[in-house]
């Protein structure tokens, strides 16, 4: 999956063509605000769709949670490719 990056006011302002590109290319979009991530934008597969698949994810991350595994705003970023040089 590709991914891009997008303004707020854009993906806003052309939030059905974001929509179309998503489906079209299996692309996901990465919401910025001020050049931070706010939220990511990405087409779902019908597993992924599911309520009982969204209820096991968030059973997943509480627990990850509760063990302390998470990453810290560097690692995301890192992770995300957005690392500051």
């Amino acid at each position: 999956m590709v991914t891009k990056l997008v303004g707020v006011k854009d993906f806003r302002q052309n939030i059905a063509d974001y929509h179309k590109q998503a489906i079209k290319n299996d692309w996901r979009f990465i919401v910025l605000s001020r050049n931070k991530p706010i939220f990511d934008v990405r087409p779902l597969n019908d597993k992924e769709a599911t309520l009982e698949q969204l209820v096991a994810d968030v059973a997943v991350a509480r627990a990850d949670y509760a063990a302390g595994r998470v990453y810290t705003p560097s690692q995301a970023r890192k992770v995300l490719g957005l690392h500051r040089k």
